[in-house]
């Protein structure tokens, strides 16, 4: 289907409401839901800890450590010691706290060469350009770029700028926009500290030449739940874009679709977005992420 005829469909199955259930059916219920007892609990609970530390922002203390996770103090110590002599864990004697060790970064480096978010975004993008009949790409933040992973091309559409290893302006490019917007502020000023940090693509300059045009611009893709570009790519063409988010809501990726802007009527937009944005959505479900709803 192509994506100037695409439509929504709006219309959700109905919900009945269950019948109440007798006393004893909710707690055999209950027990049922009751987390099983893990049989390798120092296991767990090292990856317990693993995952606390990398969803903060800085080191912790053991003792917050083990309030937070639920866990004794001694198990928790050791635990870490374990942890600190395998270098997945750094203590920091002065502060009397532990963070991410070298190890850590180790097993991150290699998730990006093993290239999942590639791997996994890539059969979902496929079946969106199936659906939709128009071209779809994957892009991560790099620096202030954009760069594409994935491309996947529809039939008898045209060829575009977005192969996988370009480069472009996060700032005039729709994904871009969407992982900007995901961004905290002060992340994005950072990046744009100034005039110098913005450009253009064509003889058309993009209304987004500094700072405060971009940050109003992103209060609308946050208000709007998605982004989009008219042309400042590739002149006469447009696209919708979502952001794929990490188990701490952190934009990892971007989900877009590009297509010829004559094509496709503004009123259709918002229905392909919600497209793109169950895409999205279902990448951050994969790769074990917070999605939009």
């Amino acid at each position: 289907m192509a994506a100037s005829s695409s439509t929504l469909n709006t219309t959700a199955p109905g919900f009945t409401a269950p019948e109440a259930a007798a006393p004893h059916a909710v707690v055999k219920h209950a027990a049922k839901a009751a987390k099983p007892t893990s049989k390798v609990p120092a296991a767990e609970n090292t990856l317990r800890i693993l995952k606390l530390l990398a969803s903060k922002r800085g080191p912790m203390a053991a003792s917050n450590i083990a309030s937070a996770l639920g866990l004794p103090r001694s198990s928790v110590y050791h635990l870490l010691g374990v942890m600190e002599a395998n270098g997945f864990v750094l203590h920091l004697h002065e502060e009397q706290r532990y963070g991410l060790g070298i190890s850590a970064f180790e097993l991150s480096s290699a998730y990006s060469r093993q290239e999942p978010l590639s791997r996994l975004g890539r059969p979902l993008l496929a079946a969106l350009v199936d659906v939709i009949g128009e071209s779809a790409h994957l892009a991560v933040l790099h620096g202030r770029d954009v760069l594409y992973i994935v491309e996947e091309r529809a039939k008898n559409r045209p060829s575009l700028v977005t192969d996988v290893g370009v480069r472009l302006p996060s700032h005039l490019t729709a994904s871009g926009r969407a992982i900007l917007a995901a961004l905290p502020k002060s992340q994005v000023r950072a990046l744009y500290p100034n005039a110098a940090a913005f450009s253009s693509r064509h003889e058309t300059e993009s209304p987004i030449r500094k700072y405060s045009a971009l940050s109003s611009h992103l209060d609308q893709v946050r208000q709007r739940g998605y982004a989009t570009e008219h042309g400042e790519v590739t002149p006469g063409f447009g696209s919708i874009a979502a952001a794929v988010t990490d188990h701490v809501g952190w934009p990892t990726a971007a989900v877009a679709v590009t297509f010829l802007e004559d094509k496709l009527p503004a009123e259709q937009w918002p229905a392909l977005a919600v497209r793109v944005q169950k895409v999205a959505d279902e990448l951050s479900v994969r790769i074990h992420g917070r999605p939009s709803t």
